[in-house]
């Protein structure tokens, strides 16, 4: 089947995953986000309550964009210059994070410039996501879109193998993997190695998205900035108007608006919880980033290939029943019990049980994304614009992303319990599934069945 783009084009959009990939993988997951809650913050609990109020206010912000930005662009046509402009804040703002030394008066800069990050990252891949019906015809769109979360899990796989290689120290040594002090002199003792994370987040940018703005074809520019606004802002105010007529993807944008946000912050707090209820470290968060990111990576390709051979809808309901189940698994995992089952203070099987459910986490949310996108696709056809649509996805997905968070900084530091603070992302697991049954099968998929 022929591609409407080259596949040095196509391959360079998937690319943008893996230069993407590292913010979400060291920052906002494995290494950062951890590391600001035990050291920056001093208490876990309290700073997966301050993390998870400005991972809410940064999702508030992007649902009010994110529409807005999308469509604009449909009226201006060209993606990349979006892209390249929402470039810069993520750069300085993964930069600015250099700057959390263990233990500081006040955290609000880093805060900031963590928001500015996220701001960056959340609006830019609107575009990119944007750019997927033209890379490939509609059977195909499904293989493209899990492949390139397969090569961005990979990304998060090398850049955690290079911070533990050459950046974070063995647990009870002052040497990496390799054996080697930390690179550049960088201070344990200073949080530098958790630190860092930040500018490598920044320069691996910089490195693996060129190919996307040099290879990958864009949409011809259409109309000027100054007269796209206005015409833009029209649009989008019409298409909200119409959307809730078109009943299925108005269901299928409530269903991801929900599931999405629980995946969210499964992630967004995973790392934090891991370090506050098991005790683990920076080097543990790495190797238990290694495993999810590896088994993810397999996920997401065999994922694409499902989500071609049976369509996405099925491929969805079975991902989010998984993450159910690991969910499950991870709240009744402690370092002193697992299903309420006692085990010895110097167990090792509650560290097994999580790193096995992290694996499972990572290939289930993978293939969950790229069925996702693939399913806004079918669902907006010759109903929405491709950036209008992202920008709904994107108004979907952030427009509750605040409650997600916010309900587990509420519940965290009110029962002073992680184990309690996480547990609402189950009812909205459940809440996604739901919606996503009244969706009746529609489209042929590649074994003529339909999704």
């Amino acid at each position: 089947m022929s591609t409407k783009a080259s596949r040095l084009g196509v391959f360079s959009w998937m690319l943008f995953d893996w230069a993407n990939q590292p913010y979400a993988a060291l920052i906002l997951t494995f290494i950062f986000a951890p590391y600001f809650a035990a050291s920056v913050v001093g208490d876990t609990v309290a700073g997966q309550a301050i993390w998870g109020t400005t991972v809410a206010i940064a999702g508030v912000i992007t649902a009010i964009l994110a529409p807005i930005f999308g469509a604009i662009a449909d009226r201006t046509g060209a993606r990349k210059p979006w892209v390249i402009v929402l470039s810069v804040p993520f750069i300085v703002g993964c930069w600015g994070l250099w700057y959390a030394t263990p233990g500081m008066a006040d955290p609000l800069f880093v805060l900031i410039a963590f928001g500015i990050a996220f701001l960056g990252a959340e609006l830019s891949i609107i575009f990119v996501n944007a750019m997927l019906p033209t890379l490939g015809d509609r059977s195909e769109i499904g293989r493209i879109s899990g492949t390139g979360w397969a090569i961005g899990y990979c990304g998060g796989l090398v850049s955690l193998l290079l911070v533990l290689l050459l950046i974070s120290p063995v647990p009870g040594n002052d040497t990496t993997l390799l054996g080697i002090p930390p690179i550049f002199g960088l201070d344990q003792a200073a949080g530098e190695p958790a630190r860092a994370v930040g500018p490598l987040s920044a320069i691996w940018f910089v490195l693996f998205a060129l190919p996307f703005f040099l290879f990958t074809p864009d949409l011809p520019r259409a109309e000027p900035i100054r007269t796209a606004i206005g015409g833009g802002l029209r649009d989008l105010s019409q298409t909200i108007r119409e959307v809730r007529g078109h009943r299925r993807l108005f269901t299928y944008l409530l269903a991801s608006m929900m599931y999405r946000d629980a995946m969210t912050a499964i992630f967004v707090f995973g790392g934090i919880y891991a370090s506050g209820v098991l005790e683990w470290n920076t080097f543990q968060l790495g190797v238990f980033g290694i495993v999810a990111a590896a088994v993810g990576a397999l996920g997401a390709w065999l994922g694409g290939y499902a989500d071609s051979f049976f369509g996405p809808r099925p491929v969805i309901m079975a991902s989010i029943w998984s993450l159910i189940v690991i969910c499950i698994v991870i709240l009744l995992t402690a370092r002193d019990s697992i299903a309420f089952i006692p085990v010895p203070p110097d167990s090792n099987l509650p560290d097994i049980v999580f790193y096995c459910a992290g694996a499972l986490l990572g290939a289930a949310s993978g293939i969950l994304n790229a069925a996702s996108r693939t399913m806004l696709i079918h669902e907006a056809d010759g109903h929405v614009e491709s950036a209008q649509a992202f920008g709904l996805y994107a108004l979907s997905g952030k427009a509750t992303s605040f409650i997600g968070p916010a309900l587990i900084a509420t519940a965290t530091a009110a029962t002073g319990s992680q184990h309690l603070g996480i547990s609402p992302v189950l009812g909205m697991f459940i809440i996604g599934l739901l919606l996503m049954s009244l969706l009746r099968p529609q489209f042929q998929t590649a074994k003529e069945g339909r999704i």
